[in-house]
């Protein structure tokens, strides 16, 4: 008896891709392999800590990198890092900021449900412009000593009242004042590991549970070699803020073991997998009465990674809530996204043996 089943649980079928609320990813043997090892043996935490994070930040191509618990925790970890600049004073006062710049730009565009773990390090967050207007003059008008970072959140760069990253890093850089970009779910493309640090960010946060296929419980930080000192000073298993979100040496190595293998991975294959799976769906649905079918490229924020090509599925006969809920409820469970009264299914974690399952759901489903 598996552990879901102990508990009632039915193992399904995930279209929805690396989501949290689904447990993130599957972990390749190698992963389970490297954690189950790890687990056997006891090591010095804070050595291997930042051994791990110099060998990520070298397979990766980067000046220096800080694991993390998850991306939102390096939400939290950026902040007091920019606050404190690791001085060991500043690091075990936090969240209280007294003596040490405490406010952290954003545009109000870029607000999400995430940058709540901001306010974890006892920074206030200024939000700048409005859900449809800002501009770079607006952020440097707020710019003043008691600034201590700026938050970009990459998912919302194209909506109406977001503003280009390399026109803020102009006006950042000319008062040094750091900017994170927070790209928790951005890959692929592969080449956003450095882009954005290219573009002249200072730090760069990824989930390790998404498509790096690490531990659920795992991030990045990536960046410079000074900011992530700063990173390592407020983070587990130093006694920081960070230390209520700790790691461990199994987690740690699960996701170097990952890292390992997304470097060495061939994406322009993987990319025409998944196209492959999402168009074989749609080709045996098509003929249908009852629904309209297509696939497509999201294009909104809020649905990432945007590079996988997706169906999206209008139920003619019922809603998509409707549908969503029976999908559920199958023999074997279905799980898939809604998003502007459509279906919409993420190929990201099917293996190639559930997609007839997944067919004959919605087809049972339908009827």
């Amino acid at each position: 008896m598996t552990i879901y089943e102990k508990f009632g649980f039915k193992p399904g079928i995930n279209a929805c891709g690396t989501v949290t609320r689904l447990g993130g990813t599957r972990l390749s043997p190698e992963v389970t392999k490297a954690m189950t090892d790890a687990s056997k043996s006891f090591i010095p935490m804070h050595d291997f800590h930042k051994k791990a994070g110099e060998y990520v930040a070298e397979l990766l191509g980067v000046e220096a990198c800080c694991i993390t618990c998850g991306a939102a925790a390096g939400l939290a970890i950026t902040g007091a890092a920019c606050m404190s600049r690791g001085e060991q004073a500043k690091v075990l006062r936090l969240p209280d900021t007294t003596g040490m710049p405490g406010e952290i730009l954003m545009l109000k565009s870029h607000r999400i449900l995430y940058d709540q773990a901001i306010l974890l390090s006892g920074a206030r967050v200024k939000e700048i412009g409005s859900t449809s207007f800002a501009s770079s003059d607006l952020v440097e008008a707020e710019i003043n000593e008691n600034t201590a970072l700026f938050v970009y959140i990459a998912e919302n760069e194209n909506v109406r009242g977001s503003v280009p990253l390399p026109e803020l890093i102009s006006v950042l850089k000319k008062h040094n004042i750091p900017i994170v970009v927070d790209a928790a779910a951005e890959l692929p493309p592969v080449k956003n590991i450095i882009g954005y640090l290219k573009a002249g960010a200072d730090m760069v946060l990824f989930s390790g549970g998404k498509e790096i296929r690490g531990p659920q419980d795992s991030g990045l930080i990536l960046g410079s070699k000074e900011f992530i000192d700063a990173c390592t000073a407020n983070c587990c298993p130093n006694y920081s803020i960070g230390r209520s979100m700790k790691i461990s040496k199994e987690v740690i190595a699960g996701l170097v073991a990952a890292v390992e293998l997304f470097v060495d991975k061939d994406y322009d294959k993987q990319i025409k997998d998944w196209e492959d799976m999402s168009n074989k769906i749609a080709k045996s649905l098509e003929n249908r009465t009852d629904i309209e079918i297509r696939t497509g490229y999201p294009t909104e924020p809020g649905i990432q990674p945007v590079d996988i090509l997706r169906v999206f599925l209008k139920p003619l006969r019922m809603s998509a809530l409707e549908l969503q809920e029976k999908l559920q409820n199958a023999p074997t469970p279905v799980y898939v996204n809604i998003h502007n009264y459509n279906i919409v299914l993420n190929p990201q974690c099917l293996e190639p043996e559930e997609l007839d399952p997944l067919i004959e759901a919605f087809k049972m489903c339908l009827d």
